[in-house]
């Protein structure tokens, strides 16, 4: 019998958390996923790992039984994949990102390492995980759009770049030809909107703490920037992007323009805390270096984008 090690990693954070919803906060994955995830499990495993009772769950007698070597084997193999990634080239790192990052700050940054000889390759890892890889061990570093879940704990992040939030609209829409949109016009818009895996950067991309209260208008959800921009280009939804994305990628079928009413957004380079490896260090010190003290940022240029572009990018 074949069982993933991270079906083990999410027994283990239920069994941990006995709440379904606190343990898929914790694994950055939405609820429903986590539950039918455990379902599966169960089925393969041939016996129930949980009571499911109105309000709380308990384990069985045998999910009691399996715990200790579930999360035996789940630290196992990660120590086993740590001691794997050091005991190749010192000066290798595996960076994670939703989107293609384009910013110059960070072509300089990665040339001057890979002259350097450094090998250094670039993970693309859709929006179910905000974290962009960290949190599964699949990335050493990140490019990230904040808030990133575990920022200030087990993640450290470091602003690269602070841009306008711009909205991008299928080209017939109604302010397709305007050169800038207060927030509250889009308020009852239906928006494509990130996973709820994606938690706090969800909402960000929603604009929730700018409606005052009121609950966005979600058309659909969507996990990657080609489903976004399919959904917009189709006219089933409108969304939120960073300025330097709505000038990245030209598509046809959809315009970005700037909106009035919204913080900015961030982008930011993220890593474990613990993480203390000189190459890590090594790394992120050139873009702490190179961003200095507050971070880059394009300041609002007004004007309009046709896009091929990504939302949280």
């Amino acid at each position: 019998m074949d069982v993933h090690v991270r079906d083990l990693r999410y027994f283990a954070a239920v069994a941990e958390e006995l709440s379904f919803t606190r343990a898929a906060e914790r694994l950055y994955i939405s609820q429903p996923a986590l539950s039918k995830q455990i379902r599966a499990l169960e089925r393969q495993l041939g016996f129930p790992l949980f009571e499911r009772r109105p309000r709380e769950i308990a384990l069985t007698p045998q999910g009691a039984a399996l715990l200790p070597a579930a999360r035996e084997l789940a630290a196992g193999w990660a120590e086993a994949v740590r001691a794997a990634r050091t005991a190749g080239p010192a000066e290798s790192l595996a960076v994670g990102m939703q989107t293609a990052v384009g910013r110059e700050l960070q072509r300089q940054v990665l040339a001057r390492f890979r002259e350097r000889g450094w090998r250094i390759s670039l993970r693309l890892v859709n929006w179910e995980d905000p974290t962009a890889g960290l949190a599964g061990g699949g990335a050493d570093a990140a490019f990230c759009w904040l808030p990133v879940p575990g920022v200030g704990a087990e993640l450290t992040a470091k602003v690269l770049v602070r841009e306008e939030r711009w909205v991008a609209l299928p080209r017939g829409h109604r302010f397709a030809d305007r050169a800038e949109v207060a927030f509250a016009e889009l308020l009852d818009e239906p928006f494509v909107a990130l996973p709820r895996s994606a938690g706090p950067l969800r909402d960000f991309w929603l604009g929730t703490a700018e409606r005052g209260g009121r609950e966005p208008v979600v058309a659909l959800e969507a996990s990657s920037p080609e489903e976004v921009f399919e959904a917009v280009g189709a006219g089933l939804g409108v969304v939120l992007l960073a300025e330097g994305n709505a000038r990245l990628y030209p598509r046809p079928d959809v315009v970005s323009v700037p909106v009035r009413g919204l913080a900015p957004s961030e982008l930011a380079l993220v890593w474990r805390a613990d993480d203390d490896r000189r190459e890590v260090a090594e790394f992120t010190a050139a873009f702490r270096e190179a961003a200095g003290p507050a971070g880059g940022g394009g300041g609002r240029r007004g004007g309009r984008a046709g896009q091929r572009t990504r939302e949280g990018t």
